[in-house]
């Protein structure tokens, strides 16, 4: 069934589990996804990055994610992800996603809290839901969603300070947070500042979301999640995947896709284990 985030976000943030958010560039890897939240009877966000729409224009694979959720038997969010221009969120309102993220992090506080500001008050109006970045999520060299490379993410970590103000001028749905992590593969382990996220947890009570979840150790992820991330994005792991499983795979077309699939699946199926979000459907 599709739903929103606020239709799965608050359970989770009450009783203390995550719910990944898989981004997708293909059909292969939505069915993968909505298969194993539906085997294991789990919540699951579906989604796609603006910059990923190279991959997959948004006409195409929009209506393929919003039909699969009004079709799977476990509550399915489809969310457009890091959305970083206003055409692009609009058109996926229209396209039917139930959520999706203005990502305008890179921009003045002021301009950032306007543009969410006005976006959310459209999202809302459609029944959707909105994620905002307070802090920015750089991205690791040869990262898939985007080029903002960052020396010293440190400079960039969410303000526990400004995250109450944000929340309240944007009335935003979900606050992704910057604490260490970053897109793409990871070449050494992050260290996660875990203080900030308890303080920006004890300030405000909107859903937290962790972006670059691929790649980073169990135990981080499982800390995360016990001291108030209820959303953690995933997109490296799932295609990684795949490549591991094709490398040495030979047959026929067919063939190959069904295990793609299936290796595809089986990350899917760890992640959700590991965020606790099985059952909750």
């Amino acid at each position: 069934m599709l739903v929103n985030l606020n239709d799965m976000l608050l359970d989770a943030q009450k009783h203390h589990y995550g719910i990944g958010l898989f981004n997708t560039t293909d059909t292969d890897a939505i069915e993968a996804a909505i298969s194993a939240a539906e085997e294991l009877r789990s919540p699951i966000i579906l989604g796609t990055a603006e910059v990923l729409l190279r991959h997959a224009e948004l006409q195409l694979i929009g209506p393929a994610m919003v039909n699969m959720a009004k079709k799977a038997s476990v509550p399915v969010a489809i969310h457009f992800d890091h959305g970083l221009t206003y055409e692009k969120c609009v058109e996926a309102l229209e396209v039917g996603f139930s959520s999706v993220m203005y990502d305008c992090s890179t921009a003045t506080y002021e301009d950032n809290v306007k543009a969410v500001a006005e976006m959310a008050a459209i999202a809302h109006s459609k029944g959707a839901t909105i994620e905002g970045e307070l802090g920015h999520v750089g991205d690791n060299e040869g990262s898939q969603e985007g080029n903002s490379h960052i020396d010293d993410p440190s400079k960039f970590y969410t303000d526990p300070n400004m995250a109450k103000d944000f929340v309240e001028k944007t009335g935003i749905d979900a606050l992704a947070i910057a604490i260490g992590t970053a897109h793409g593969t990871y070449t050494c382990t992050p260290k996660l500042d875990i203080e900030r996220l308890k303080a920006i947890r004890n300030t405000i009570s909107t859903p937290l979301v962790l972006h670059g979840g691929s790649g980073l150790p169990k135990a981080d992820l499982r800390e995360c999640i016990h001291n108030g991330i209820t959303k953690v994005n995933i997109f490296t792991d799932i295609y990684a995947g795949a490549d591991a499983a094709l490398r040495d795979f030979t047959g026929e077309y067919h063939e190959r896709r069904a295990h793609k699939v299936a290796a595809m699946r089986e990350v899917v199926k760890g992640k959700i284990m590991l965020f606790g979000s099985n059952g909750h459907a």
